[in-house]
């Protein structure tokens, strides 16, 4: 069962992969088949094939031979990894499934934004209307909860997206940021929002220390948001009931 979860989500990644390019550009992600970005020729089913195309390729277009994103081979293989992961703690279960919508819209939006700083508004609608699928399946289960997780996710950014400026003179948080963490809480419910909120901002400080340090970014620089929420989101997906009860028996 694992390789056979493994070997679909290394096909899910390939199809985010379609989807990360395709939708900054306003591309159908249906049709036409894909072609190199380089040299505009359909590639065949054996250039197509999960991290060994890109392997036995040496990274390079069989035609042109130029180079091939490193983003391939790696949202094939973090997919992968995310759906195996969810299977592992929820089995084959409706709530099983549901994450793994999520975890895909997910990394379809961190990949995106890390790219094009920007965070499409059909993803997020996708997020609101994958809650509202699941919660009408369920009979209406979870529905107030998630309007809660809507305001808990939204609230904080928005707060400091009006406080920032005022404070700092600068932009804190982006409209997506906000649209897409609102989204999250809608799925999510409000105790799981919200710990991914806490765990963001955990992420994003110590990922942005590591860039300053290392010289990767300058003070100033922009860094998005977007990828530090969707890696808090899949922690809490994952782990977010464990370690909610183990501060409310320890510290409550």
């Amino acid at each position: 069962m694992d390789l056979l979860i493994i070997t679909l989500g290394l096909l899910v990644g390939s199809f985010l992969n379609v989807c990360i390019y395709r939708i900054p550009r306003g591309e159908s992600i249906a049709l036409p088949g894909s072609r190199c970005p380089h040299c505009g020729i359909r590639l065949k089913p054996l250039d197509l094939v999960p991290v060994l195309s890109f392997v036995f390729l040496k990274g390079r277009c069989r035609y042109c031979s130029q180079p091939i994103s490193w983003r391939y081979p790696v949202v094939e293989l973090l997919t992968a990894l995310l759906i195996w992961l969810v299977y592992e703690v929820y089995d084959i279960t409706p709530t099983a499934a549901y994450y793994v919508v999520i975890v895909c819209i997910l990394i379809v939006v961190a990949f995106i934004d890390l790219e094009y700083q920007v965070i499409p508004n059909g993803l997020v609608l996708s997020l609101i209307g994958t809650g509202l699928g699941f919660k009408l399946l369920d009979g209406g289960a979870g529905f107030i909860d998630g309007l809660y997780g809507l305001v808990a996710g939204g609230g904080p950014l928005l707060l400091i997206a009006v406080i920032s400026p005022l404070l700092f003179h600068k932009e804190g948080m982006g409209g997506g940021d906000i649209k897409l963490m609102a989204s999250i809480g809608w799925c999510l419910g409000w105790r799981l929002v919200l710990l991914s909120f806490v765990i963001s901002i955990y992420i994003g400080g110590l990922i942005s220390l590591l860039l300053l340090a290392f010289k990767v970014k300058k003070r100033g620089d922009y860094i998005p948001y977007g990828p530090f929420i969707v890696m808090a989101t899949v922690v809490s997906m994952l782990w977010g009931d464990g370690v909610i009860s183990w501060y409310i028996n320890n510290f409550w």
